[in-house]
Parts: C-alpha cells; sequence; structure tokens
C-alpha cells in the first residue's frame, strides 16, 4: 500500500484517474447500448454468452416459479434469517424517509398540496461476477416495495440459489438471467423478452455505470454508482480495524478505490503495514489485492483542514470516521454513506443497519445522497383555486403575463372574471 503526501499534484492525480477510467468504459458501453437497441434479444443473448458464458434463449432467460421456491429449500435457514432481519431494518429506514402528503392554505381561497405516488415500473440491476450481490437486492426492492411499487423486474448475470431465495422471500416473481451494458439497454429500451422499465436501479461495474450513463436521456435511472470507493479519514484509530474496512470495500472490484487519509504519518504508515498483513491471510484470487494495488493509497496531508478538503471534493461513496473523529461530521459536505466511530463497520452498511448501500460514486455525492425510498416515488403537486382566490391572484399573473409577452396565459385569466 503506498504512503504519499497529500499534495496538489497527488490530488489531482487521483481525481483523475476516475474519470479515464468512465471516458474508456463509456466507448464500450456506448457500442454495446446501440447494439441492444438495434437488434434486441438476439445482441442480448450473443453479449451474455461472449461476457458470461451463459447460452439463453427464450425458454431459460427468465427464472421459473419453480426455480424461485426450490431455491429456498437450498439455502440454510440462518440465511433466511438473515435475510428477513436485515430486510426489517430496510423497510423502517425507508418508512421514516417516505415523504409525507399534505395540504396547506397559502393565502385565503388557495390551496396547494402534495400527493405522493409510487413509479409504475422499475428495473432492479444486481452485480454478478463469481457471487450475486444478493444485499443489493434487498436494497433496491425492499425500499421499492415500501413505496407501493407494482411491477419489478431483477436481472443478473448467472443468479445463484442464494439470491433466487431472497427473491422468493421478498415476493419477486422476474428474475431474468442477463447483466452487463446489455442488460441495462433490455431494460431501457425493451426487448420482445425483456419489458421495458420506467427506471433503473442497482450499481454495478463501470461499464454498467456507463451503459445507466447512457440510457439515462431515455430512461430514468437511480443515480451513477459505479465501482466502490471507501476513504476513512482520521488522526487517530485502530489500525486493523480502519485496514479492515479499506480491504473490505475493496475486494468488490477490481477498479475499487480505497483510500486512508491522515495528519498522522506514524499512523499511516501502521495502516499501510497492516493492509499487507491483512491482505496476506486473504485467497490469491480475492480482487482487493488488485484494486489496492492499481487505487489503494495511504495520503498523509500538512493539515487536518487540507484533509477534509480533499474528501470533500473527492465525494467519497463511503467515508468512516473512526475513533473520536466523529467530531469531523459537521465538517464532512460530501459522500454516499457516512460511518461514525470504531464499530461502524462499513460492512453492516452494505448489509444490515438498514441505510441502503447503493450510493453515488464518481463524485456525484457532491450533489446527492444514497438510494432512499424517495427515488420510487413521485412528489405531485396539487393547487386548488377557489373564486375569492381567484380574485387574489388574477392580477398578479396578468402582470408576469404582460412581462413575460405570454397574452394566451393572461387571456386564460381574463376569461374567468
Amino acid at each position: 500500500m503506498r504512503v504519499l503526501p497529500l499534495t496538489p499534484a497527488t490530488q489531482e492525480k487521483v481525481l483523475a484517474s476516475r474519470r479515464d477510467s468512465s471516458r474508456a468504459a463509456e466507448r464500450v458501453a456506448a457500442r454495446i447500448v446501440e447494439d441492444v437497441r438495434r437488434r434486441g434479444d438476439a445482441a442480448l443473448f450473443a453479449y451474455t454468452k461472449r461476457f458470461d458464458g451463459v447460452a439463453l434463449s427464450a425458454k431459460n432467460v427468465w427464472v421459473s416459479r419453480a426455480e424461485l421456491k426450490q431455491a429456498l429449500r437450498k439455502v440454510p435457514a440462518d440465511f433466511l434469517a438473515a435475510i428477513d432481519h436485515a430486510a426489517r431494518n430496510i423497510r423502517l429506514v425507508a418508512k421514516k424517509q417516505k415523504p409525507a402528503e399534505w395540504d396547506v392554505e397559502v393565502e385565503p381561497g388557495v390551496r396547494a398540496g402534495q400527493r405522493v405516488r409510487a413509479i409504475e415500473s422499475i428495473g432492479c440491476y444486481l452485480p454478478g461476477g463469481r457471487f450475486s450481490l444478493v444485499s443489493t437486492l434487498l436494497m433496491t426492492v425492499a425500499p421499492a416495495r415500501e413505496a407501493g411499487v407494482r411491477n419489478i423486474v431483477v436481472v443478473s448475470p448467472q443468479p445463484g440459489a442464494a439470491l433466487l431465495a431472497a427473491a422468493e422471500r421478498l415476493g419477486v416473481r422476474s428474475v431474468a438471467r442477463v447483466g452487463g451494458a446489455q442488460a441495462i439497454a433490455a431494460l431501457a429500451y425493451g426487448t420482445k423478452l425483456i419489458p421495458r422499465v420506467d427506471k433503473i436501479f442497482g450499481p454495478g461495474n463501470r461499464f454498467v455505470t456507463a451503459a445507466k450513463r447512457l440510457v439515462s436521456a431515455d430512461c430514468a435511472i437511480d443515480m451513477l454508482a459505479g465501482p466502490t470507493e471507501a476513504i476513512v479519514l482520521a488522526d487517530s484509530g485502530n489500525p486493523q480495524f480502519i485496514a479492515a474496512d479499506l480491504i473490505a470495500q475493496a475486494e468488490h472490484d477490481p477498479d475499487a478505490i480505497a483510500i486512508f487519509v491522515t495528519t498522522s504519518a506514524r499512523l499511516g504508515r501502521a495502516v499501510a503495514e497492516e493492509i499487507e498483513r491483512q491482505i496476506a491471510a486473504l485467497p490469491d484470487s480475492n480482487l482487493a489485492r488488485r484494486s489496492l494495488a492499481n487505487s489503494g493509497a495511504v495520503l498523509v496531508a500538512r493539515k487536518l483542514a487540507d484533509a477534509i478538503r480533499f474528501v470533500n471534493l473527492f465525494a467519497p461513496e463511503h467515508l468512516t470516521l473512526p475513533g473520536k473523529s466523529s467530531g469531523l461530521l459537521d465538517r464532512i459536505d460530501s459522500a454516499g454513506s457516512i460511518f461514525l466511530g470504531d464499530w461502524s463497520a462499513q460492512t453492516f452498511g452494505d448489509y444490515s443497519s438498514g441505510t441502503n448501500h447503493v450510493l453515488p460514486t464518481g463524485g456525484v455525492a457532491r450533489t446527492r445522497g444514497g438510494l432512499s425510498v424517495t427515488d420510487f416515488v413521485k412528489c405531485i403537486s396539487v393547487q386548488e383555486v377557489s373564486h375569492a382566490g381567484f380574485v387574489r391572484l388574477a392580477p398578479v399573473a396578468a402582470e408576469f403575463a404582460r412581462a413575460e409577452g405570454l397574452d394566451a396565459h393572461g387571456r386564460s385569466v381574463e376569461v374567468r372574471k
């Protein structure tokens, strides 16, 4: 693990590496998206065979009802209990997040209000690889259910028994064996076998994220949630805990970014050494080895203000403030999800604390937070004006219509006098 001074040059290099990766992925994703849009299922199946080694057809692209039920019998009872526990926490947080309906009298005779309606159909993308991310199913489906979404389509390459059991447990009936940028294109534009949805949810690798960006002009997306990013910011703390959190997030993806930012060179070296020790205990195939070698670093800042400035500029997906660093919370403006204290392992946010693990990456946390139930609903404004209210508002509307040169706007008020 590299230990580097946090200089302007180092900062720019870290940020630039993220931008370069995004541009390269978008060129590849663009070809895939256009091909699926043009050739539909034929292209979808061809890319699935090429990238996932799975031969699909109309007969096996969808997981059958019998397979979903059978999956429940293939997983341990303790795993089903874990699903129920995590889902309960996620639903509780989602219920707290749900926007309320309201009405208010703006002025005599003028009422305004808000009605909350669920999105009709959504697609939930679940990353694959060696293991399907079962937890992402909960993080997308549970808040969708709480919001009242009726039609939920799940896509994941080679879904295993654990994922299918979770889908059955959560009442999901539509699971397709497709993934990658090609699955995003299918959900956005529809094929003969895959229905078009109103909005796409879920994280993915850089190609999936690029595909979501490309289709966003035609189909709504939750956010750009690409390869994992984790930063730990502290000038004191337990090196074992800090190293463990960084390694845990680094194993998600070979393009993951894991960084420790500190003002203590001594602690920085201790964390770097601890990472090497813990990595040595992992299998050679663990992706954390690659991602830490490519994008991992310990950055030593001269001043705490410089460290905080870097974190807010980077806007990480995950941010841990360990030890007694919780006092820094008020100085953090941009992060997807923040973990306070020594015992708040980032893994809890991934699985079971109730907060959502679908989080903004690539600097998007500068403008929004993680996935919430609000992403699954529409807040519709409602207004009602009585005759008394009309009398009060008509002169105001007439002045604006005159100033903007919109005669028909003025006339729509005038005809009611």
